[in-house]
């Protein structure tokens, strides 16, 4: 799933991914690689979660497990997806020493959408996302993940959709992330979740 749903948008320039890139953004130029469901990625998940809430303690409001990899039987990329929940993700003193003394990267800030941060895992490759309390976002992206576990029909059209677009070449990941907007949001409509934001 994306980061982020780029409503109306056309594809992201480079100088517009680096703005909100930590350190230097390279570009993929490449198909994307998509791998069948593993059962380990919830264990892998689990691993993570029990590393996070150790380096935040009560700083943890939620976590959950999010993105293809949280849904059994879909294809994705190998990359577990986390998603965050703390009092406030603008807030960087309170979280990002401790994440990154338990060795997370910060990676990506954007501000001007919720507060987004994203950190990359010490070992495992992770995108662990950081969002404020009441943000939006996570309902959509745990509503997401929960109606693709139960509706097997949209799961299918869902992973069509993935393997379609990871067959061409993409210059930045995110471009891949974006041009599956469309689905991700027809689906969220049908399960009544929220629809996305524009980014500004």
């Amino acid at each position: 799933m994306a980061s982020r749903a780029r409503v109306g948008q056309a594809t992201v320039s480079d100088e517009q991914l680096q703005a909100v890139t930590v350190g230097e953004r390279k570009p993929h130029n490449a198909p994307v690689t998509l791998v069948e469901y593993d059962p380990g990625w919830p264990v892998l998940f689990e691993r993570e979660a029990t590393r996070i809430r150790a380096a935040l303690g009560d700083a943890v409001v939620r976590l959950e497990h999010t993105g293809s990899t949280s849904v059994p039987g879909l294809a994705a990329k190998p990359i577990i997806d986390i998603t965050l929940i703390v009092p406030s993700s603008a807030d960087e003193p309170a979280y990002v020493p401790q994440l990154e003394a338990a060795g997370y990267v910060l990676r990506i800030r954007e501000p001007h959408w919720h507060e987004h941060r994203v950190f990359k895992g010490p070992d495992t490759d992770v995108n662990l996302h950081v969002f404020s309390a009441g943000s939006v976002e996570l309902e959509r992206m745990v509503g997401f993940r929960d109606w693709l576990r139960s509706h097997d029909e949209e799961r299918a059209l869902y992973e069509r959709t993935k393997r379609k677009l990871a067959a061409r070449t993409w210059r930045h990941i995110q471009h891949y992330a974006d041009a599956k907007t469309a689905v991700v949001e027809e689906i969220m409509a049908r399960a009544g979740l929220p629809p996305g934001t524009r980014l500004d």
